[in-house]
């Protein structure tokens, strides 16, 4: 009977190296399609292919799902090929992924403009508005909608010192999304000469009507424009978990045979006793940070024309398309054993991604976060959505005071609460917001 336990056992291990072997030969295999298929895709947007950029850059995430840069190659590539939907949910999933840059919040929003979503948008703007340079800030909030919003950024940039090509023209076009022409010729006069300024402003007024949101974008970005059903499922990072994961539950699957060596089991009650049932229940384990591909070497991105261009475009075709990938920057959120009794709210702001972008800032002020892990919680304040970002997994109303009042050492603002029984975890009935965390960590 022991050879026999010892024969199984043998053959437990036999299969798990086995299994750990083949995931290792995949992955080295994933690895060489994903760098292939991204330089592949990097080519392609240099000579302006966006159909065959986003069929390489599709098969580069697929290979690596969870590695945020390639999802940020992928939105410039359905950029590229006038996909603004597909576009605006794969950067989304890239600052899911740990991507925290402007470049990044600026391209979110634009293609959210450009799919229509311009609430969305403008809530990734006022998130970021701290990050993200003036010339750009000021034009996408016209282009989404609040033009008056974006005159008001770039004539304060102009007015602190910031006179440049970039800033003039788009002020001009600001004005003329915001309905004054007489500011929006003086302005562009500026740059654009007397024999095309006249052009220039045709070219504004045919694109400033409300529903043509979507020409106003792929003039920005010199693409076409087309229908777009959306990014493939199968990218979808739902259907895309860690590897590590995937790994788990791959030599997990080998200890079932064990039970078969153990005596039947008599359920009692309706439930079996937990550690039958733990092989099928292993736990995932806590999320780290996914690999970062070469950065992509290009230009960064820029709004604004060279003044005296030949064509008659109000922008120059901003390098959207080609962004320098920084190193993508994961939030840290450690999975407690316990749910915990306690929480502490560090802030409320008006987009998911703003919420997350604040807790790798915070946790980067306060060591003592990365004991807890991140909990957005979306809500609705006096009539607007926001979405709060707290600790959660605090045991104890003392922790969780302490934890705030360090928080508060740092320059935070924040309050505990005990998490509510039998419901989710939600904040009291009070916005308490702290900064909006907008300068740069």
């Amino acid at each position: 009977m022991a050879s026999r336990i010892k024969k199984t056992r043998l053959n437990l291990f036999a299969g798990a190296v086995m299994a750990v072997g083949l995931l290792a030969g995949c992955a080295a295999q994933g690895m060489t399609v994903r760098n292939n298929s991204a330089e592949a895709a990097r080519l392609a947007l240099k000579s302006g292919k966006g159909e065959k950029a986003v069929s390489s850059a599709e098969a580069a995430v697929a290979a690596s799902p969870r590695d945020a840069s390639l999802r940020v190659l992928l939105g410039q590539s359905y950029f590229k090929a006038g996909r603004f939907q597909s576009a605006a949910t794969t950067f989304d999933d890239a600052m899911k992924l740990g991507d925290n840059s402007a470049r990044t919040a600026l391209s979110l929003a634009l293609a959210q403009i450009g799919a229509g979503q311009q609430q969305a948008a403008l809530s990734v703007l006022d998130d970021w508005r701290g990050e993200i340079p003036a010339s750009d800030l000021g034009l996408a909030l016209a282009l989404a909608g609040e033009p008056e919003r974006g005159v008001a950024v770039l004539a304060d940039a102009l007015r602190n010192g910031e006179n440049t090509p970039k800033i003039r023209q788009n002020l001009a076009y600001a004005y003329a999304l915001a309905g004054r022409w007489k500011e929006a010729r003086i302005m562009a006069s500026q740059d654009v000469p007397a024999d095309k300024l006249d052009v220039r402003l045709t070219e504004w007024a045919s694109s400033v009507a409300p529903e043509l949101y979507q020409k106003r974008v792929a003039t920005l970005l010199n693409t076409p424009i087309r229908r777009d059903a959306g990014q493939p499922a199968m990218l979808a990072l739902a259907n895309n978990p860690a590897m590590e994961q995937v790994a788990a539950e791959t030599t997990a699957n080998p200890a079932a045979p064990v039970a078969a060596e153990k005596a039947p089991v008599v359920a009692v009650g309706g439930e079996l006793p937990a550690a039958d049932a733990a092989p099928a229940l292993a736990a995932a384990p806590a999320p780290v940070a996914p690999p970062v591909a070469a950065p992509v070497e290009a230009a960064p991105v820029e709004f604004a024309a060279a003044p005296a261009a030949p064509a008659p475009r109000f922008v120059s075709e901003p390098v959207v398309q080609n962004l320098v990938i920084a190193p993508a920057r994961q939030a840290r959120a450690v999975v407690q054993k316990a749910a915990g009794t306690h929480l502490v709210q560090l802030g409320s702001f008006s987009s998911p991604q703003g919420a997350r972008r604040a807790w790798g800032i915070y946790s980067a002020r306060n060591s003592a976060l990365s004991n807890y892990h991140m909990q957005i919680t979306p809500a609705v304040v006096r009539g607007k959505n926001v979405w709060r970002v707290a600790a959660a997994g605090i045991s104890g109303a003392g922790a969780a005071n302490g934890l705030c009042s360090s928080v508060k050492k740092r320059g935070g603002a924040c309050f505990a609460y005990a998490a509510p029984r039998g419901k989710s975890p939600s904040a009291p009935g009070r916005d308490a917001s702290g900064p909006m965390m907008a300068r740069k960590r």
